[in-house]
């Protein structure tokens, strides 16, 4: 076969795998979200199986090329193939893991699941690149001449990745239904074994030896080198999704962008302009981290940084990339050259996904990543040599104690403290301005600006309690200031409770009286009044609507994270729910994902169904499909309505509600709560939007309720198909809209 030919032939079965194996992902996280909410946590975990999954492949892979010819691998390739065929289509379980499996940690429930239900035939898509190059090193042209760097295959793997990855929210979601893409993906895993078994007879009739020469042991420190490599950016990319996704847009739709950079440094290191990008790029590494170092060391947290964090990521995993490209072995030792990968990818993502969550109550794997890449900046060939690393420390050591100094202290305002930090920032210039000569003190530099603002006081109050686990990290602030307690998650508040016992039971942040939420459930309409009535409320925060409860009346609250459920019933932290219950009402916290519950359990009869689940801005798909508005009217009384807090700082969802109102035959009323005057602002008032369902013919809310607008040509979500990408608030101001 000419080149061409044997390019063309091996570049499309490299492609098309890779592009299944990233298409896969998205795909398997969307379909995990009804068990688990929004949280990262599902990401990160999906993300460790798919690592895992590589390492499994590209170890069979080195095992295979070690011990068989070509004609063996294709002949196992084959029959391995076969046998992946009965886990598809892949079906994944819908329901998560019980109460006391949560606590030991849902993302190693989840990893076994997925491990059970598509485990082999993602290990060898994962297999199919390493195979593909192995075999390409063998081949020979019509004239006799070797193939040509096998290498080159890797950056057309990464391109595919990429090219799944963006077309996913772009074309396959919108586009598509779940149970279509798990068909299409079934039928595509199929003709790429048959491509991939193609590409084996090929390098087999061009002269592929009936057993492999083996090849030289790697050293010892090539293998170490290789792993630290790959497991520093795939640590990074973990902890950046994390703190993107948690604290600067809540948004599932912004998982994939990191990985979207992160595979674009692979391409760029692995096509041959490695070298180039990094030199070009590499200068701007310490100013990029030590601008970061900064920003996260002042604890902000706006969307507006993200081409920072993202920017500072791209430039440290393309020099982490590129080390990695360079130091590739010969093609007789290239699968161990991927397993090493494999394992270095592996490392990192089990960091983060599952020790990190368990071994701190804070986001520290994120500095932590920062600070590593500046270490491996300092390592780099070439670094200072003969230099003491006390002297080294000297400057850092300063930075770190003024930093010290001005949060404990509380000097921020002061004279002495503008001199300090003027002092400590000019220092902090200074090491990254010599960064070229004296890298290992601009690391240290950086590590102590983060140690100065991890030691630092929480901004808006004093920590009381604070946690974490799979669904992120909880705090609780006490604000001196106003006298209030609130519950952050990330940067997003989940309710506040006023310190002062005259307004301690007064709602605040988006359920207050004269509010949406409030002016409804103090009208008295819709039977809400009747001390018989029950509400169900899905999404406890601190339990902040328990202040509307009456005696006798019956509320459930609805919780997927057990951490919440316990600061909300801990009268230490909040008391909206002893509170209540102290009133004569009936208040009882379900742990699980609210949707389930419900399903599970035989009682109805709610005057209201409340879903609060969507103020973290993470949106719950599933808890707006079509089958989930089927099951709150079936738990709903004679006249009942269901209310939704829509607010969401990236997402216009109220055309969504009316095209889901519109498809379950319900009528749909919106109001917006955008401004306040001040007296309600100084008790925690925060801006939100509301909309309400009611049934045909019931009287709907008077004004300022408006009738919601449809948009054209949207289709209704169902638990089959959603497209977010398409309700995105791209660069608009929300308003109100005009009666």
């Amino acid at each position: 076969m000419k080149t061409k030919g044997l390019i063309g032939l091996f570049g499309a079965a490299v492609l098309g795998a890779s592009a299944l194996l990233f298409a896969v992902q998205p795909m398997v996280g969307k379909m995990l979200l009804p068990a688990f909410g929004g949280t990262p946590g599902v990401w990160n975990a999906c993300m460790l199986f798919f690592q895992a999954a590589l390492l499994a492949g590209y170890a069979y892979a080195h095992a295979s090329t070690s011990r068989l010819g070509v004609r063996g691998q294709a002949a196992l390739h084959g029959l391995l193939t076969v046998a992946a065929l009965a886990f598809l289509p892949i079906r994944l379980p819908v329901e998560g893991p019980s109460t006391s499996d949560a606590g030991a940690g849902p993302g190693l429930w989840l990893f076994a699941r997925l491990a059970a239900s598509a485990g082999l035939p993602l290990v060898l898509i994962a297999a199919t690149s390493p195979l593909l190059q192995r075999w390409f090193s063998l081949t020979a042209d019509a004239e006799g001449r070797p193939a040509r760097d096998p290498f080159a295959l890797y950056a057309a793997s990464c391109a595919g990745n990429l090219a799944a990855l963006a077309a996913y929210p772009l074309l396959i979601e919108p586009l598509s239904t779940l149970a279509w893409q798990t068909r299409a993906w079934a039928v595509g895993f199929g003709a790429s074994s048959a491509l991939t078994l193609a590409c084996a007879a090929t390098a087999w009739r061009s002269g592929g030896p009936a057993v492999e020469r083996r090849a030289p042991p790697v050293a010892a420190g090539d293998l170490l080198r290789w792993v630290a490599l790959a497991a520093l950016p795939a640590l990074w990319l973990l902890a950046l999704t994390t703190h993107l996704t948690t604290d600067l847009a809540p948004m599932p739709l912004l998982w994939t962008i990191p990985l979207g950079v992160y595979l674009v440094t692979y391409i760029l290191a692995f096509a041959g302009v490695g070298g180039r990008w990094t030199r070009t790029l590499g200068p701007t590494f310490p100013w990029l981290a030590a601008a970061l170092a900064l920003v996260l060391g002042a604890g902000f947290v706006h969307l507006a940084w993200a081409p920072l964090h993202l920017a500072t990521f791209f430039v440290g995993a393309l020099i982490a990339h590129h080390r990695l490209a360079e130091s590739r072995p010969d093609a007789r030792r290239l699968t161990a050259f991927y397993l090493a990968i494999g394992l270095g990818g592996v490392l990192g993502s089990l960091f983060c996904a599952i020790l990190a969550p368990l071994l701190f109550d804070r986001m520290v794997e994120y500095p932590l990543a920062l600070f590593l890449a500046c270490l491996a900046f300092a390592a780099r060939p070439g670094g200072e040599r003969g230099r003491s690393p006390a002297r080294e420390a000297a400057i850092p050591a300063v930075v770190a104690g003024t930093g010290g100094l001005l949060t404990r202290l509380d000097l921020g305002e002061s004279a002495l403290g503008a001199i300090a930090l003027v002092l400590a920032t000019g220092l902090g210039v200074l090491a990254v301005w010599k960064a070229g000569a004296r890298p290992l003190r601009f690391a240290l530099t950086i590590g102590a600006v983060l140690l100065a603002g991890g030691l630092a006081p929480d901004r808006g109050g004093e920590v009381v309690r604070r946690g974490r686990n799979f669904f992120g990290a909880l705090r609780v602030l006490e604000d001196a200031g106003s006298r209030s307690r609130r519950l952050m998650h990330g940067s997003t508040l989940h309710g506040q409770q006023s310190l002062d016992p005259i307004l301690r039971e007064e709602p605040s942040t988006y359920f207050t009286r004269s509010g949406p939420i409030g002016g409804l459930l103090n009208s008295g309409a819709f039977g809400l009044d009747r001390p018989e009535a029950k509400v169900a409320v899905v999404g406890l925060g601190t339990g902040t609507l328990a202040c509307y409860a009456r005696p006798g009346q019956d509320w459930t609250f609805y919780e997927i994270d057990p951490a919440v459920a316990r600061v909300a019933e801990d009268p230490s932290c909040f008391t909206y729910l002893a509170d209540a219950r102290r009133r004569g009402a009936e208040v009882s916290v379900v742990e699980g994902d609210a949707r389930l519950r419900l399903a599970a359990g035989a009682q109805g009869g709610f005057a209201l169904i409340v879903l609060d689940a969507f103020s973290s801005d993470a949106v719950p798909v599933h808890l707006l499909s079509r089958e989930a508005l089927a099951l709150y009217r079936s738990r709903l009384a004679p006249g009942g309505l269901l209310a939704f807090n829509i607010t969401n700082r990236y997402l216009d969802l109220e055309p969504l509600m009316a095209r889901q109102a519109a498809d379950a035959g319900l009528a749909c009323r919106v109001r917006y709560d955008l401004d306040a005057p001040p007296d309600a602002r100084a008790i925690g008032w925060q801006p939100s939007i509301w909309a309400v369902m009611i049934e045909p013919g019931t009287e709907p809310p008077p004004e300022p309720w408006l009738a919601s607008r449809i948009r054209a040509g949207s289709s209704p979500w169902t638990d089959d198909y959603s497209d977010l990408a398409s309700y995105l608030i791209l660069g608009r101001r929300r308003s109100a809209p005009t009666p």
